[in-house]
């Protein structure tokens, strides 16, 4: 096992690059979001529906991390905009169901696109290793926040092919 010293020095620059890097991230989709008339809560909504097709509206709320109010309001306005559809759970009427429309999902392919393209760029300069550094980090931080409405793919590793 590897020995980390770290001081309060390296602790503050983690905590800034983790800052500027989620600033860059996001900010690389505005002006497509902008185009749609849509933020980045709409965003943020809209990727954990593509990932989690048929989301229940509470298990969206607690992944999020958001209040009601703030759900109800950006929900309603994909709603509107005809990015996101709701259906009524088969099996529990009571129950709502989550989907992007085929607008949605282009419009949210598009963004991913965006992203996807740094993403790839980065990852093959910093090589395997890091990446999988950056991935055990990453799943750190979210073990450690107790995110237990965490339940994409995101928190497991890509399946590999082994062709």
């Amino acid at each position: 096992m590897e020995l980390l010293f770290l001081r309060d020095e390296d602790m503050r620059q983690a905590q800034e690059l983790l800052m500027l890097a989620c600033r860059s991230f996001t900010g690389m989709i505005d002006a497509a979001l902008q185009e749609y008339g849509l933020g980045h809560a709409h965003h943020r909504m809209m990727q954990v529906v593509a990932l989690q097709p048929g989301i229940a509206v509470g298990a969206l709320l607690e992944t999020l991390g958001i209040t009601k109010q703030s759900m109800s309001r950006v929900l309603g306005e994909l709603q509107a905009k005809d990015i996101i559809r709701q259906e009524t759970a088969p099996e529990d009427r009571r129950r709502r169901r989550l989907y992007l429309s085929p607008r949605g999902a282009e419009i949210e392919n598009r963004l991913f696109s965006l992203q996807r393209e740094v993403l790839l760029r980065v990852y093959r300069k910093a090589g395997g290793k890091a990446v999988d550094g950056f991935r055990r980090v990453m799943r750190g931080l979210i073990d450690e926040s107790d995110a237990t409405g965490l339940s994409t793919g995101a928190l497991h590793p890509p399946q590999r092919s082994s062709t």
